[in-house]
């Protein structure tokens, strides 16, 4: 059963305009040390760090908060799967706001895609909850 979808849509420019101003304190604020590591070994890390972030702002909107009721930015990590694929990696208030959603006797599966086509980046998530 789904019980959540959301979508987001960056500007690539936006992004590498905070990192020149900002640098550090935005990604340090928004990314996990595991997604900063990922984006910094790429030479296109704006679209890295644009892609990231429009799959933390469809996640916020999958779980139906937005970044709000306690869900920040760092509860909301995108992680590979062995075979490549992305999927989110949920922790803190995201993670207390997932286990709300989710019925008794079920598993959370959490699908995103990302994509960019330069200036912008793309991310669809959508929260499934699986029968155990």
């Amino acid at each position: 059963m789904i019980l959540g979808i959301g979508s987001d849509l960056c500007d690539i420019r936006r992004i590498e305009k905070t990192l020149s101003r900002h640098g550090e304190r935005f990604t340090h604020r928004v990314y996990t040390d595991g997604e900063r590591a990922r984006c910094e070994r790429r030479a296109a890390r704006a679209e890295g760090y644009a892609r990231r972030f429009a799959a933390k702002e469809a996640c916020a909107k999958a779980l139906g908060t937005g970044l709000s009721d306690g869900v920040f930015w760092r509860d909301m990590e995108v992680v590979n799967l062995p075979s490549g694929q992305p999927t989110l990696r949920l922790t803190g208030g995201a993670a207390r706001r997932l286990a709300a959603l989710l019925p008794a006797g079920h598993t959370a599966r959490v699908h995103v895609s990302l994509t960019d086509d330069p200036p912008l980046a793309q991310a669809f998530v959508v929260i499934e909850a699986i029968r155990d």
